[in-house]
């Protein structure tokens, strides 16, 4: 691959990247909301002279993991929007339904290959040639 087609790849994977890090924060907030609900069970059996302070560490953490989160899915709304309009700029519809799928859809080779009923080394050659096309793309915008 071209050093011209790694910028385009490298520009089109960074929705995937944001996706995976918005996953990743989700179940971080879900492994935090558990260990809240169990620190509480163990809470609730102590006196009540205990340090609260507990819970208000996990509420406090819950919060900020909630806007870390909410910035993220603002990131890859905005991100995604861009990348279908490069996408939609490029000219042969084959390569856009490629790009669509691999890099708004997350799909992977084998299910795209299947999908648009192609051998993968096929897929591999269009999508070389689709990354050229959105490289010529990215390039004219600066």
């Amino acid at each position: 691959m071209t050093g011209e087609s790694n910028y385009a790849k490298e520009y089109l994977s960074q929705a995937l990247y944001i996706d995976q890090r918005i996953t990743a924060k989700i179940q971080q907030m879900e492994s935090l909301r558990d260990l809240s609900t169990r620190a509480s069970d163990v809470l609730t059996g102590m006196p009540r002279t205990s340090n609260p302070s507990h819970m208000d560490d996990f509420v406090t953490k819950a919060i900020d993991l909630e806007a870390e989160i909410g910035a993220d899915m603002h990131e890859l709304i905005n991100l995604k929007a861009d990348i279908i309009s490069v996408i939609n700029s490029v000219a042969t519809p084959e390569h856009r339904t490629l790009l669509e799928a691999r890099y708004l859809c997350f799909r992977n080779w084998e299910v795209i290959a299947i999908q648009m009923y192609y051998d993968i080394r096929h897929i591999y050659r269009i999508h070389g040639k689709a990354l050229g096309e959105v490289d010529a793309i990215l390039r004219a915008r600066q």
